[in-house]
């Protein structure tokens, strides 16, 4: 554990309104939204600069201190949380939420790893440019910890994840050496691309205290729908022929069950299905162009209509306003929230082969349902890309921590059909504590080595986000 010095020199480093030490503001950077991870802390710090950063760094590298990078608190596997010793300390980016420069002209935001999503959004639509990363939780998430998770988020379908929407970044190391290249540059091909080792790596081989982001042309023309169809099969032919149709318009493109809408419209003020006649599964689509001429409309009634006349879409509702819009919107990102409301709710992150994705949920669906009936499987999310949201809700009455006491089993039974199909455990969501160990069950010997080597030579004392992502051995 950190000695009363060391933390008096990191309390000096930061002043008195970067350190807490008093276990009641401690205690909301100890514990993750679902409750699943409750770590302890030595001291939470909340540096103003990367040069404070830095600072701390040299202090922790000096004296051996563990750190957790945090910044919004809104990861799912525990990557931001500390564990239970006490030994560690938090460091916090919230206070480095400055946006930095803003350029037009080359399509480029520079801002702090503390500004929030929705913020880093606000800045980019001012000047009447898009910054595309939207997740459900962009107004407390923030960017550093968006590019530290490689978060995907609903436009991954046309805009790639975070990894692919940077441009420069700005790391303190673990021995607090700050690697500055904030650059705007598209080609720079001089050498290896040293961003992409820290995109991604939740914090375990740097601290990401600024970046350069991409910023893309604002659409003129939107059209959302809200698309009932037969079976998970026939949502994926919908999204090759909305590709097709539409050369490449498809922004995102959502599954979400019927169970799914059941829960919404049951705990959600105002909800309601936008579709009268009940469907088994429902798809929410939006294309986006520059051209307002109003084509887009009529190119996606022609497309459903194509839809239907094949088999694949048995009813549509198309939004007509933003409110229709942001409506349709609510109800997809409310899926998890409401689930928390029907009891325990056993979750996965996985991503197969967008061809794989039918097979995917009938084999995981079938399989949960064998080793305890009365489960209630609810998957959705962003078939697009073959990210789906594979969560499982307890059956109604039954005992919630004996439920989630059966999480790892549950886990198995589906991680296990989710390699077979050639997939990945962790699509958005990253490895963090609760994957740590199933990784190398989905990775060769010779990528774990690799991921191993990595972290030794970057952080050879192991002070960085310690027991995350990758083990030690």
């Amino acid at each position: 554990m950190a000695s009363a010095e060391t933390l008096a020199r990191m309390k000096a480093a930061v002043g008195p309104k970067g350190y807490l030490d008093d276990a009641a503001d401690m205690a909301p950077y100890l514990v993750e939204r679902r409750d699943l991870y409750k770590g302890r802390a030595a001291a939470v710090l909340k540096p103003a600069s990367t040069a404070e950063v830095a600072a701390l760094m040299r202090i922790a590298h000096e004296t051996g201190t563990p750190v957790v990078p945090q910044g919004g608190n809104t990861g799912l596997v525990g990557g931001q949380i500390p564990f239970e010793t006490g030994d560690e300390v938090i460091l916090s980016l919230q206070r480095m939420n400055r946006i930095l420069a803003l350029d037009p002209a080359n399509n480029t935001l520079t801002v702090e790893a503390g500004v929030t999503l929705a913020a880093a959004q606000a800045a980019a639509e001012d000047a009447d440019r898009l910054f595309p990363l939207s997740l459900a939780s962009e107004g407390s998430c923030q960017i550093g910890g968006n590019l530290a998770t490689n978060a995907g988020g609903t436009a991954v379908l046309h805009y790639g994840n975070a990894r692919d929407l940077v441009l420069g970044l700005e790391v303190v190391l673990a021995d607090g050496r700050i690697w500055e290249s904030l650059k705007g540059l598209r080609k720079d091909n001089t050498g290896y691309d040293l961003k992409q080792v820290f995109l991604g790596s939740e914090g375990t081989l740097g601290i990401i205290t600024g970046a350069v982001l991409k910023l893309f042309p604002r659409p003129r023309a939107m059209a959302t729908g809200f698309v009932a169809v037969p079976d998970v099969e026939a949502a994926v032919k919908l999204l090759r022929l909305a590709d097709a149709a539409t050369g490449g318009l498809v922004t995102s493109f959502e599954l979400i069950p019927r169970i799914g809408i059941d829960f919404v419209v049951k705990h959600l003020p105002g909800a309601s299905n936008p579709l009268k006649a009940p469907s088994p599964w429902y798809v929410l689509i939006e294309l986006s162009t520059g051209d307002d001429s109003g084509a887009l409309a009529l190119s996606f009634e022609a497309l459903l209509g194509d839809a239907m006349e094949k088999g694949l879409v048995t009813d549509a509702a198309l939004a007509s306003s933003q409110a229709q819009r942001a409506a349709f919107w609510r109800m997809r990102e409310s899926m998890s929230d409401v689930q928390k409301l029907e009891g325990g709710s056993i979750k996965h992150d996985v991503s197969v082969p967008v061809s794989a994705v039918a097979e995917f949920i009938a084999r995981a669906t079938r399989a949960v349902e064998a080793a305890l009936p009365g489960i209630r499987p609810v998957p959705f999310g962003h078939v697009g890309d073959g990210n789906i949201h594979f969560n499982l809700s307890q059956p109604v009455g039954a005992d919630t921590a004996a439920y989630l006491a059966r999480w790892d089993e549950m886990s198995a039974i589906v991680h296990g059909i989710v390699r077979e199909l050639g997939g990945s455990i962790s699509a958005e969501h990253g490895i963090g504590r609760m994957k740590r160990d199933e990784i190398a069950a989905t990775k060769s010997t010779v990528e774990m080595e690799l991921m191993r080597t990595l972290k030794r030579a970057l952080d050879p004392k192991g002070i960085l986000n310690p027991g995350k992502v990758v083990s030690a051995g």
